[in-house]
């Protein structure tokens, strides 16, 4: 699991379940795992980091010792990506005070805009080795 990035989602997210589906299409290096925020293994890590552990407000990237939050997590993962999702990277030359300000008015509002599940998505059976329980 050391060579793999992890992401941790909001597993009930209409929003945040699309984007970990675009991301399983578009990691043609298969370097990608995820686990919900929801999770046993979300919770943990949220906990030993003292992070925010009932609102999930960030999708999380971690990346061997080193965790990123909110755009700078999402910036990073596109920018492991095939095609057009590479050049994310270049947004990280905007400050992040102003990347997070916008990623924080999509968080606040991505129930209302997308939707929720009553439950965390379910992987089909051929995906489920990406998934962290």
């Amino acid at each position: 699991m050391e060579s793999h990035k992890i992401i941790l989602f909001d597993g009930v997210c209409n929003l945040c379940n699309s984007f970990v589906q675009r991301i399983i299409r578009n990691d043609s290096k298969n370097i990608f795992k995820f686990a919900s925020l929801q999770s046993d293994y979300g919770q943990k890590f949220l906990k030993e980091n003292s992070l925010e552990s009932t609102e999930f407000k960030s999708i999380i990237l971690i990346d061997g010792n080193r965790y990123y939050t909110k755009s700078t997590a999402a910036l990073r993962i596109g920018k492991e990506l095939k095609g057009i999702y590479r050049l994310s990277i270049l947004m990280l030359i905007v400050p992040k005070f102003i990347r997070d300000f916008v990623y924080d008015i999509i968080s606040k509002n991505r129930y209302k805009w997308f939707g929720k599940q009553d439950s965390c998505w379910l992987p089909t059976p051929e995906l489920t080795k990406k998934f962290i329980n």
